[in-house]
């Protein structure tokens, strides 16, 4: 008997062609999107896995309690690595690592750009980046000292090995030797070129590193095997005490996170990582999980609303001796056969789709078949969706009476229909939340990207102040002043989306002597709030007409309020041991991403800093004019280096990349978890049609016209979706007002974001259902009176 379960799946599957294809058409979509989005996650969560000592491997943040807040971040001060691993015995190896930078190497005729950092001498030995030449114990142990990625190594000398003890000229100003040659895995977080010694970072920074009232540089460390962490931590809690003097009102604790949870748990909360990447990879496995959930509804709803045509079917085979776990048996089997096809579409849509996917999401993902996971996941999502979309169909069909069913006289009970609806709202629901949060998610992302931070990033160019332009920024700033297109110039130590510094060694008349304020901090050349077109609130910029200056600070609002200052110009301060006066007040402006609230700032004059980004302000239309103009100066004035620039609109927008890809996602989704819901509302549609084929006769017969049978047969469909609305809001307000609350700077969730998705909803279900019902109050009532 067994034999025959497959000839009458496959059977019924022929027979059944509308069934069949709307529900593989539905299975194969939300699988293939579920099958997108497991790759998604299963590499997200596969970010960092690679280091050997990954158990063992930490990163140390600052836990700050000032004002009644916790703040936390992963900036630690220079000295932080070296000094942990000589006082805390647990510690075996310990690493500071700059944030990345541009630099311009040249070698063997060869000038061009890599992106690299500083890092300590234990770096290699802690992280398992793959030495293709070179030693971890000695990689990055000298000043001179330059350890290379394989890329940078084929680059310059053609291969790894002729890369190995060579001297490279870095910045057209210093030479380095090449002590190593590294590998960077596509699934490392950390992406660099190069990597250059902590002893030349230090000897770059002296005075800087010293104080340990300064942070930048993340610390990282890898405790011995035998370590309790939790130990660890209490131990180091507070350790920069032992170096600087406790406060009474501000404390500063380190804390701890196991660096493999990095990647994902980047956002604080309470002063300890409670969110980040994370939180997108459970949002979209969510989502997986939607839109599994409405193709299988569809599924069931349908197989159901096929039940009277497959209910003597059921009678016969009852009658002559079938038992219900037999039937049961046939209609799992019958549903497992509709699952492959649809998992079989599924991987042919998937394979069709990566390329666009992982242009979307910036992966570089693939369908490992070679891998054994990959056959185990698709049989596992095989399963798990035929069980899912077959039990109650199976359960329900297996349990029809025979001698009613016999009888002609087989009618759904209240349950049975009750539960069918359910299905519908739920599915219905489960799509509105998406429209909700697809609105909510849009209009977020354009928020950031439009909203006025307090400077114009349109016609703003940055270009790197490096080589002989260091020297010569006078010059290029004259000559820059007389070309077309050109509006003003300027500098700062970074671009203004990078600027991250922090010093709590800020002094002023009037400060709380137990209290210390946490200050971002930058230094400007002249015209920097011209060419950044940001607004004085009080006071001047600074200015080659007051030979002051060089002594004088300008701050942010947020600063002045900090201070307490009313009229703040003419005040003194003290940065360190250097006395000023505060000579302007910047409206706050945003140096970092909206994620954030704006920080106390402080700004001071350096026109000769030798090193940093040239701000560059341009007339609207007349860009391109302006960038050649700029080109031809800086080939020039810097012949040895290659000419780059950056739109300022573009690096801000790299803030929210992640932002923008969940907003294309949830557009995508939203639309595939609507689509798949109207398939299912569709052949509901129809099998209810047919079902009332002969009401709608009798009607048409008696007078009844066309628009009110449209209307009886849709008003059914509509009610459903009116109480998925009900139920759809307030579970979609919850939980994207969880999401906004990673920003500081967000939208307000509106009313009429409810009402638009209820309505798209309610316009797409009737449009879904009227197509049969106008086909069913078209149709001649004489045919349908006729039918069996």
């Amino acid at each position: 008997m067994l034999k025959n379960y497959p000839k009458i799946a496959w059977r019924n599957l022929v027979h059944n062609k509308a069934f069949s294809i709307i529900n593989i058409s539905g299975l194969g979509l939300s699988m293939a999107c579920s099958l997108l989005i497991i790759l998604w996650v299963q590499d997200e969560k596969g970010v960092d896995s690679f280091h050997a000592n990954g158990k063992q491997l930490y990163q140390v943040y600052e836990r700050n309690f000032y004002d009644g807040k916790i703040e936390a971040a992963y900036t630690t001060q220079g000295l932080m690595a070296d000094e942990l691993k000589k006082v805390v015995p647990e510690i075996q190896y310990a690493s500071s690592l700059e944030w990345n930078a541009t630099n311009t190497f040249e070698a063997n005729g060869k000038i061009s750009k890599m992106d690299g950092s500083f890092a300590g001498a234990d770096f290699f030995s802690m992280f398992s980046y793959p030495l293709l030449q070179g030693k971890a114990t000695t990689a990055l142990n000298e000043v001179n000292s330059l350890a290379i990625s394989k890329k940078m190594a084929e680059h310059f000398f053609g291969t790894p090995a002729k890369a190995i003890g060579r001297s490279i000229l870095f910045e057209n100003s210093e030479s380095y030797q090449i002590t190593a040659v590294f590998d960077v895995p596509v699934s490392s977080s950390q992406q660099f070129d190069f990597l250059k010694s902590w002893k030349a970072f230090e000897k770059e920074n002296d005075n800087w590193i010293h104080n340990w009232g300064n942070t930048d540089a993340p610390t990282f460390i890898q405790l011995r095997k035998d370590a309790d962490p939790a130990k660890v931590e209490a131990k180091i809690k507070d350790f920069i005490y032992l170096y600087k003097e406790k406060p009474k009102n501000y404390v500063t604790e380190l804390a701890l996170q196991p660096y493999t949870q990095k990647y994902l748990y980047t956002n604080f909360k309470n002063g300890k990582p409670a969110g980040g990447r994370i939180e997108y990879v459970r949002l979209f496995t969510l989502v997986a999980i939607f839109i599994l959930l409405i193709a299988c509804i569809n599924f069931m709803n349908l197989a159901t609303a096929r039940s009277a045509k497959r209910g003597k079917e059921v009678g016969v085979r009852k009658v002559i001796g079938a038992g219900r776990f037999s039937l049961m048996t046939q209609f799992m089997g019958e549903a497992m056969l509709l699952t492959f096809f649809a998992i079989v579409v599924a991987v042919m849509l998937s394979l069709l789709l990566l390329p666009a996917f992982n242009i979307l999401t910036g992966k570089q993902l693939s369908l490992p078949f070679s891998n054994p996971m990959l056959w185990i996941s698709l049989l596992g999502l095989m399963l798990l969706t035929g069980i899912v979309a077959g039990s109650y169909p199976a359960l329900y069909l297996s349990s029809l009476n025979p001698v009613r069913v016999l009888k002609g006289s087989l009618k759904f009970t209240r349950g049975a229909v009750f539960f069918r609806k359910g299905l519908v709202v739920f599915q219905f629901a489960l799509s509105i939340i998406l429209i909700i949060g697809m609105i909510v998610i849009f209009r977020q992302v354009d928020y950031i990207q439009t909203k006025n931070i307090g400077y114009d990033r349109g016609n703003l160019i940055y270009i790197p102040l490096e080589g002989e332009l260091s020297e010569k920024y006078a010059l290029f700033k004259q000559e820059a002043g007389t070309m077309p297109g050109v509006l003003s110039t300027s500098k700062i130590r970074a671009a203004p989306t990078l600027i991250g510094n922090h010093t709590g060694d800020i002094k002023w008349v009037g400060e709380d002597p137990n209290a210390v304020t946490s200050f971002v901090n930058t230094t400007v050349g002249y015209d920097f709030i011209k060419t950044m077109n940001l607004s004085l609130v009080a006071g001047r910029d600074f200015s080659k007409d007051f030979g002051t200056d060089s002594a004088s600070y300008m701050l942010n609002e947020t600063a002045v309020q900090k201070m307490g200052y009313k009229d703040p110009i003419g005040k003194q301060i003290w940065w360190g041991k250097h006395e000023g006066k505060i000579i302007g007040v910047v409206k706050d402006f945003h140096v970092a991403s909206l994620h954030k609230a704006i920080e106390p700032l402080i700004i001071r004059l350096d026109e000769g800093r030798q090193s940093g980004t040239i701000l560059v302000r341009t007339q609207a239309g007349k860009t391109k004019v302006a960038i050649a103009g700029l080109e031809k100066v800086c080939q020039g004035l810097n012949p040895k280096f290659p000419f780059s620039y950056k739109f300022s609109d573009e690096e801000y927008n790299r803030l929210y990349r992640s932002e923008q890809i969940v907003s294309k996602l949830a557009n995508y989704f939203a639309f595939l978890a609507i689509f798949i819901s109207c398939l299912g509302l569709f052949g509901l549609a129809t099998f209810t049609a047919e079902q009332r084929i002969k009401e709608i006769g009798v009607r048409k017969v008696l007078g009844a016209s066309v628009p009110g049978i449209i209307s009886m047969l849709s008003k059914d469909f509509l009610k459903l979706v009116f109480i998925a609305i009900i139920i759809a809001s307030p579970v979609a307000w919850y939980l994207m007002t969880q999401w906004l609350q990673d920003f500081a700077y967000r939208v307000d969730i509106s009313w009429w974001i409810f009402i638009l998705s209820g309505i798209a909803a309610v316009l797409i279900a009737l449009l879904t259902v009227s197509f049969q019902a106008i086909r069913a109050a078209i149709a001649n009532p004489m045919k349908s009176l006729r039918t069996e």
